[in-house]
């Protein structure tokens, strides 16, 4: 690495993602792309073709450099020992087939932690789906990219996307010296910005106050998870949720989130328990959008109290409200606080005790806005995408939601043995989404 070649380091946002590796699943996220294979896809071109596609990605090729002491954060290197090989594997769908045999793969998949000592990314075609489909599941670990960073990566690795120079790879490494002077440097950088950071600790306070302060009631959603992981996917027509949004003052967001705190209250009910409001942790991202160069974690999140119950229209127009006043704050704010905090319980040894026994959240819900128009990979149309990411700690089922070209995939991620009725949570949502499409009418 030239010294005209900026260091990469991870973010402070980064830094949360390597935390969960204390935690029973790491946290890795990724997503199932549904292919359209009709006129016949063959798998060595196809992997030979994503091989050439991801120099335009250099994240996709480094991997992750701790530093020694006074040499500030982990940075992003070059990886000299890169061989494609090692994250590009292809394989056929297991009988009968179909989409629940691949979101099975996906969920053994995500649920394997990538090697720290290379590039923190893998993926895997699945041929013969069905007749004339494939899919294609990437999973790649947090620190790597958010849900937005994810949509850049995939812009670069989409047919018609500009191909780049793999020119000098691989650049060396920083030296000690010029690390721990970039480092000294940032450090008296940040004493200009201490104000702004004070301003932000106070933010990133008031948005958690009110969870630190209240307990969610004792219920199976929160319990000791383990390592394995199960998926089912819901769609909704993204112009009817659209349309039931605009009719009440509301986002989609809104919409998701009303649909997802009342499938879980139903859910408790049918065994035998109950809760009228539904604690969920909500990322709010600090960009709308990211390139393949500009990858990591820009977001933060805040725990919101979604109503369950009650009349929908009033349901969806206080959640409204309440996700309004919430983009009223800095975006990432938590992080400030929740950042150091996970840092220092995993450095004690009490991240995994304190995760399994949180008692502030019941689930995640993250929505992200994804391509409108259909995108093409290996010369087959990309017929639906799938996100794919997994709860946490004692937190039994999340949700993922992305949409693309005109529908609105929804995937629930949830350990099968802490909550065995996964199928029935996703009927409820689909039946949640059509009752409230039906309020538009």
């Amino acid at each position: 690495m030239s010294q005209h070649q900026p260091i990469s380091r991870v973010t402070t946002d980064d830094l949360m993602s390597l935390v969960s590796e204390r935690s029973s699943t790491p946290l890795q996220v990724g997503a199932v792309l549904l292919l359209d294979a009709q006129d016949g896809l063959d798998p060595a071109q196809a992997l030979d073709l994503l091989a050439r596609r991801i120099t335009a990605v250099p994240r996709l090729r480094q991997r992750l450099q701790n530093t020694l002491v006074g040499c500030g954060r982990p940075i992003w290197v070059d990886d000299p020992s890169f061989t494609i090989t090692n994250h590009l594997t292809s394989l056929p769908c297991p009988a009968p087939g179909g989409e629940s045999a691949v979101m099975g793969i996906a969920a053994e998949l995500i649920g394997v932690r990538l090697p720290r000592d290379r590039p923190l990314w893998a993926a895997t075609l699945v041929t013969d789906t069905a007749p004339g489909k494939a899919a294609l599941i990437l999973v790649f670990h947090h620190v790597l990219a958010d849900g937005i960073g994810g949509l850049g990566v995939l812009a670069s690795l989409v047919d018609g996307a500009p191909e780049a120079a793999d020119a000098g790879f691989p650049r060396p490494g920083p030296s000690r010296g010029r690390l721990a002077v970039e480092a000294a440097l940032g450090r008296i950088r940040s004493l200009g910005r201490l104000p702004a950071a004070l301003r932000r600790l106070g933010s990133a306070a008031a948005e958690l106050r009110p969870a630190a302060r209240a307990r969610v009631a004792p219920t199976s959603l929160n319990r000791p998870t383990g390592p394995r992981r199960a998926f089912a996917s819901v769609r909704a027509e993204v112009n009817e949720v659209h349309r039931v949004a605009h009719a009440h003052g509301a986002t989609v967001n809104d919409v998701v989130l009303t649909v997802v705190a009342s499938a879980l209250h139903r859910l408790l009910e049918r065994r035998g328990e109950h809760a009228d409001e539904i604690v969920t942790s909500v990322p709010f991202s600090a960009r709308r959008q990211a390139s393949g160069g500009n990858l990591g974690n820009q977001s933060g999140v805040i725990p919101l109290a979604i109503p369950g119950v009650g009349n929908p229209v009033a349901r969806l127009e206080a959640v409204a409200t309440l996700t309004g006043a919430a983009k009223q704050k800095p975006p990432g704010a938590s992080t400030a606080l929740l950042g150091p905090l996970f840092r220092l319980l995993a450095r004690v040894g009490l991240y995994q005790r304190f995760i399994t026994r949180q008692r502030m959240i019941h689930t995640f819900v993250s929505t992200t806005r994804g391509p409108e128009t259909r995108v093409a990979l290996f010369g087959c149309p990309t017929t639906g995408i799938l996100p794919l990411s997994v709860p946490t700690g004692n937190v039994t089922v999340s949700f993922v939601v992305l949409s693309y070209a005109g529908e609105l995939g929804v995937t629930i991620a949830a350990d099968p043995d802490a909550c065995p009725d996964l199928a029935v949570l996703r009927e409820l949502v689909a039946q949640e989404f059509e009752a409230l499409e039906a309020l538009a009418e």
